[in-house]
Formats: structure tokens, C-alpha cells, sequence
């Protein structure tokens, strides 16, 4: 092996030759092998991570996210090595051994931007503060938060106690089929404010909210299903051995657009808020209700640290609401009681 050349010429890709094919959970209908392209997907990708986490030189990133997942392709491997940054690489669970674990590789690595899931972040609430604030997160520049609407009190424990109330929060939107972020507070003015919720679209993303006779829904203050109007860089090719089911999956629908599946709202001053999943509502007495709107509800009692929302047949109102509800520890007031307060 000591004759041999340590030199390795790279292969040279043609911009839509196949980069790799990732599997989705199989959460709404079985598993689709999603095939995303060289080039395309590797400059959103690149795009996202820089201007999204506004990534400097020199800084420490750190998604936390498992590389089997889109997250794990995007922002652990193949954005931030585009950029040429530090990306560190998270293994085991954020609870192990103690729910401090995130907050100890903060201080240890001195990382500056920290990317993880809502339901990490609920996980870790139940926790309490404790195991926060014995750890140095002065380092910490840019919190990100993806895979699901983040509720409000989720939210501002993120803020609040892991930020100190003074990085920035950038909870964002994206799909296994768009590549990379598509909807996000930052890019953004300088020193604008961030609030919860309000998220403005990505570079060359068009998204539009279209109603149940497929027409785009003008003005503000309106919702709808959430669909993006034109093709862009990260945007999976099809799905390998079946590219009928791509698009029956995705632009038929919507003939004209890709049909994302989830539902969002376009507020007074002209943002997104996504509501969840347009299949994930439940028709109580012909009122429509996202699940993801009742357990933010819910998620606002001060007891309570993460629910789960779901319909069940019921004989007068079509469907019933049913809540899994997991209380933050420490927690000792009688269940009765907490049950009452959380129905009304």
C-alpha cells in the first residue's frame, strides 16, 4: 500500500444524477423512496444552513438530528459540509445520562447554533430548569427547532431560559421531499424581531394557500392548504421505481403546484403559520379541529408537558377529542383536578 497514490480524483456527477434515495417514515401512507439530485439539492442545502442558522466562519454547529432522516442529511452532513463548518455529530438520546446532556455539549464544544425537535424540547421542559442553568450557553447564537408546529410554551421555555430571551429562534418548515428549509424566520433584516409562529418564505420559494376549489386565496389573515408554486434547487426528482405515485402524491392535487399536505394561515402582517396536517383534523359536530391546535391548547396548562391529540367515534358528534396528556415532574396536584381545568 505504500506505493499506491494517496490522491483521489473525484467523480464528476452530471447536476440531476441521483446524489442519494431517502425513505419517509411511512406515516402517511407506506414508506416512498425519495430520490433528490446532485446539484439542486446540495446548493439549497448549503443556502439553508448559511443564511437560515446564520452560519459564520469558525462557529460550532450542532443538529442533534439522527443522519437516517432528512435532517440528519440536510444539516448534519451535506449542508454544513458545503460550507466548510464544524458540524457535530449527536448520538444517544437528549436524556442520557440526565436531561442536561445537550446543555453539557453546549458548554463542552462551545457550539453557536443548535438545531433539535419540538418533541425534544417538551421532553426536556418536564425536566425543568435546573438542568439548563448549570451549564455555560453564553456561546449559543441561533436555536433552530424542526419536525413539527411548535407550541407556544415550548417555544418560549426555548427563548427564555435555554436562549437567556437573546438568540434567535428559528423554527422552520420543511419536508423529506423538499430537500431543505422552505419556510423560516431568518433569512431576515437585521435585528428584526422573531416572535412565535411567524415564519417568511426561503430564496426562490413561492408558497401559496389555495382552497377546496384548488384557487389561490388573496390577502391576509386567511388560511388554506399550503402549496408552493413553482419548482425549485432541493426538490426531489420522484420516488425511485414510481414516479406515477410522485405525482399523484404531490401535484395532483394542486394541478400547477406541489400539494405540501399540511395546512397554514397567512396572518395580518403577511406570515406563516403552519397548523399541521390537512388529514390530521377532527370533525366534531361539523367543526373542524386540528389536532395540533388543541394540544397547543392544552400545552398552555402550567401542569402539563407534552399532549397527544386524537379523534374517536362517537355516536351523536361523528368524532369525539381524546388527549394523552404527560405532566411535568413534580407535579402534585390530584389528576381529578387537572383533568377538569384542561376540559374547560
Amino acid at each position: 500500500m505504500a506505493s499506491e497514490s494517496t490522491e483521489c480524483p473525484p467523480e464528476i456527477m452530471n447536476a440531476n444524477d441521483h446524489l442519494f434515495i431517502l425513505y419517509t417514515s411511512g406515516s402517511t401512507g407506506s414508506p416512498k423512496g425519495l430520490i433528490h439530485a446532485q446539484a439542486g439539492y446540495l446548493q439549497h442545502a448549503m443556502m439553508a444552513h448559511k443564511f437560515v442558522f446564520d452560519y459564520c466562519p469558525g462557529d460550532i454547529y450542532a443538529c442533534v438530528a439522527d443522519v437516517g432522516w432528512i435532517t440528519g442529511h440536510s444539516f448534519v452532513v451535506y449542508g454544513p459540509l458545503c460550507n466548510g463548518a464544524t458540524s457535530i455529530l449527536f448520538e444517544s438520546v437528549p436524556t442520557y445520562p440526565d436531561p442536561g446532556r445537550y446543555w453539557e455539549m453546549v458548554e463542552r464544544l462551545k457550539v453557536n447554533q443548535i438545531y433539535l425537535a419540538p418533541t425534544a424540547l417538551r421532553l426536556l421542559l418536564k425536566s425543568g430548569d435546573t438542568f439548563v442553568k448549570k451549564y455555560d450557553r453564553s456561546s449559543l447564537r441561533t436555536l433552530g427547532c424542526v419536525g413539527e408546529p411548535l407550541n407556544h410554551e415550548a417555544w418560549e421555555w426555548y427563548h427564555d431560559v435555554v436562549g437567556d430571551k437573546r438568540c434567535d429562534l428559528v423554527d422552520t418548515w420543511w419536508q423529506t421531499e423538499t430537500g431543505a428549509i422552505c419556510i423560516s424566520p431568518r433569512p431576515s433584516a437585521p435585528n428584526a424581531e422573531i416572535r412565535h409562529g411567524p415564519m417568511r418564505p426561503f430564496f426562490g420559494i413561492n408558497p401559496q394557500l389555495l382552497n377546496e376549489e384548488k384557487q389561490e386565496i388573496q390577502g391576509n389573515n386567511v388560511s388554506g392548504a399550503l402549496c408552493i408554486k413553482q419548482p425549485w434547487p432541493g426538490l426531489a426528482r420522484t420516488i425511485y421505481g414510481n414516479h406515477k405515485r410522485f405525482i399523484a402524491t404531490y401535484l395532483k392535487d394542486f394541478p400547477g403546484y406541489y400539494s405540501t399536505g399540511d395546512g397554514a394561515h397567512r396572518d395580518a402582517d403577511g406570515y406563516y403559520h403552519i397548523t399541521g396536517r390537512m388529514d390530521d383534523v377532527i370533525n366534531v359536530t361539523g367543526h373542524r379541529l386540528g389536532t395540533a391546535e388543541v394540544e397547543d391548547a392544552m400545552d398552555e396548562h402550567e401542569a402539563v408537558a407534552e399532549t397527544a391529540v386524537v379523534g374517536f367515534p362517537h355516536d351523536i358528534k361523528g368524532e369525539g377529542v381524546y388527549a394523552y396528556v404527560i405532566l411535568k415532574d413534580g407535579i402534585t396536584d390530584p389528576e381529578d383536578k387537572i383533568t377538569s381545568e384542561l376540559n374547560t
